[in-house]
């Protein structure tokens, strides 16, 4: 049956993207359950507003976690950052990122938000000790998001799933916590999410178009890919000259006779 594989899944489908026209059209599918985004995602697609795009976003997406990101890089105004962008809507996670661009561990305000009851997104983890010091910081009772960058750890050659597991162990005394696999490179990664049990994945809409692929017969998807070489060439219009020609014949080298050694 198609799709048999998506409507099994545990690990919640988060779409990642700045587009407020596909953000609005993704909120009809199913199995998108969030969204998120971020300042580098906003610049590229053209947002000039922050706050003015983010409360457009929030009029669409009511029903449905959403995490919007601070930007400045001190402490004392990621924390202003944090709070007026909570107080945008009860659906919203503020993303604060692990450190700052000196290395400095946010864990300080992390620790205030989580105990005044925001709930955040903590974001660009790369390895098990972040979640480590994180969750230490966290407010047990607060919801709360914890992303790691699973796709930039296997950019390096390593496997993310030991971290991924590592992580779930440290947020084993949040119940409130959830697990983020962040910056998917491929369809498959899904799958390897909902094995391990994370709770959500964020995708783009690149990757959210390959998931209807899902159980896809694959001796039809080889077809079909013959089918596109072949239109491809046609609509191209290459043209290779096939005139009969004569090949040389095969030579054989005659090897040298062997030499015998007398002893």
């Amino acid at each position: 049956m198609k799709n048999n594989k998506l409507s099994t899944l545990k690990v919640q489908v988060f779409a990642d993207g700045a587009d407020l026209e596909s953000i609005i059209k993704l909120n009809t599918n199913p199995l998108v359950k969030g969204f998120t985004t971020n300042p580098t995602l906003m610049r590229k697609a053209g947002v000039t507003d922050y706050k003015s795009f983010a409360l457009k976003v929030i009029q669409h997406i009511t029903d449905k976690p959403i995490s919007f990101e601070v930007f400045a890089d001190d402490l004392d105004t990621m924390y202003a950052q944090a709070r007026e962008i909570a107080s945008w809507g009860h659906n919203v996670n503020v993303k604060i990122p692990v450190t700052n661009t000196e290395g400095e561990f946010t864990g300080p305000i992390i620790s205030r938000l989580s105990k005044e009851g925001v709930q955040l997104n903590i974001t660009a983890i790369m390895t098990a000790e972040q979640v480590d010091m994180v969750a230490a910081c966290l407010d047990p009772n607060t919801p709360a998001i914890i992303s790691i960058f699973a796709g930039r750890i296997a950019d390096t050659g390593r496997d993310p799933i030991p971290v991924m597991r590592q992580a779930q162990e440290y947020l084993l005394g949040h119940p409130y916590a959830k697990l983020l696999w962040a910056s998917a490179r491929e369809v498959f990664n899904v799958y390897q999410a909902d094995e391990i049990n994370c709770d959500i994945i964020t995708i783009t809409n690149d990757l959210l178009g390959k998931l209807e692929l899902a159980d896809k017969n694959l001796d039809d998807f080889s077809l079909e890919t013959v089918a596109m070489f072949y239109k491809d060439a046609c609509q191209a219009g290459y043209t290779i000259d096939t005139k009969v020609r004569v090949l040389p014949k095969w030579t054989t080298i005659e090897q040298p006779a062997k030499m015998e050694i007398k002893s």
